[in-house]
């Protein structure tokens, strides 16, 4: 078992355990001192742990309630946190009760938000199902929902009280799941540690699992040492968007579907890196991508993309901000006008 203290505004702490699924309601009963539980989640994870946290949670003298929806991207909607709303005021959750998000991205997103915004702020765990929600979006406090102009575009920042992560459960994952979270993990690799880079080259997508300990907690710690810098997302944290400008883009291209947050990271990538970047880094960084069955590139035109960067929100007025690694585990913010980044990515 592995605790990793996340010092933010609400210092709190990441654990990393095989089997702490199924034991959760120990962890929660440590950080609250409510016995009343909201259960959030979507209708793939019901059927393969709701059983078993709602267990651990009653068995530690919870009571507990639970709210599922359909699984994938369009679930992170307006419509949807309503829906929530509606759920956790059937419930009767006040302010001094818990909501656990269950699941992957979507699920801890779109229940952090209801969480951060419900009552003005009712205290939430994550507990991460996915590679992609342990080692990226369950840590930092980012909340959000989509909305038709862009993903992510409303949301605010609210830090879990505590996140579990068990490496078991991602033994249920779909290749193509596992798939989408080593996008981000590959990105943590560029962005700030070569010798996790060097690591991934040496394993591929069939092979991980005997390294995902290790690769949880290490971007988990690198997003630590991130976040407690630039809790608000002003600086620094900006780096952990390496890949993100124009894969939120090519998400929003495919409409949100079949296509992956962790494809759209992965392709990112290599598109700017391809562009800005050494050949030989960008070769070092498409081989690594190829290993994850991750793309390294896309056929849709540029022009095409660009509307959808214009809207993204690391946009700042009439300029935006895009990340490069020149060298493997270091990431250097740069800051161009529209029109000049649009130059670049046609060039």
């Amino acid at each position: 078992m592995k605790r990793i203290r996340i010092n933010t505004t609400q210092p709190y702490d990441v654990v990393i355990e095989r089997g702490s699924l199924k034991k959760c309601g120990e962890y929660v009963a440590s950080i609250t001192s409510s016995r009343t539980a909201a259960i959030i989640t979507d209708d793939v994870v019901e059927k393969l742990y709701l059983g078993d946290v709602r267990r651990s949670l009653e068995e530690n003298g919870f009571k507990c309630t639970s709210y599922v929806f359909p699984n994938g991207e369009q679930s992170k909607s307006i419509e949807n946190l309503s829906k929530i709303y509606d759920f956790l005021c059937e419930s009767e959750i006040t302010r001094s009760d818990i909501i656990i998000a269950l699941g992957g991205g979507v699920v801890g997103d779109i229940s952090g938000f209801a969480a951060a915004s419900y009552l003005r702020g009712v205290d939430y765990v994550q507990i991460p199902t996915t590679l992609l929600a342990q080692v990226d979006s369950s840590v930092g406090g980012k909340t959000a929902i989509d909305i038709p102009g862009g993903k992510n575009l409303v949301g605010a920042f609210k830090q879990p009280s505590i996140v579990i992560s068990d490496s078991d459960t991602l033994k249920t994952l779909p290749p193509e799941t596992l798939a989408d979270g080593m996008g981000e993990v590959i990105k943590y690799g560029m962005i700030r540690d070569e010798a996790l880079f060097e690591l991934l080259e040496k394993y591929d997508l069939e092979t991980c699992d005997n390294i995902m300990d290790e690769i949880v907690a290490n971007c988990v710690d690198i997003k630590r040492v991130v976040v407690e810098h630039d809790t608000l997302d002003k600086g620094e944290r900006m780096i952990l968007n390496f890949g993100h400008t124009l894969g939120h883009a090519l998400e929003g291209w495919h409409h949100y579907t079949g296509y992956t947050h962790g494809m759209g990271v992965a392709a990112g990538m290599c598109i700017i890196t391809e562009k800005l970047a050494s050949p030989e880094i960008a070769e070092r960084l498409k081989s690594c991508v190829q290993r994850y069955k991750l793309p390294t590139g896309t056929d849709i035109p540029m022009s095409e993309l660009l509307p959808f960067c214009s809207k993204d929100k690391k946009r700042e007025s009439g300029s935006i901000n895009y990340i490069i690694c020149k060298t493997i585990g270091n990431a250097e913010i740069v800051k161009v006008a529209v029109p000049e980044f649009a130059r670049l990515m046609e060039g």
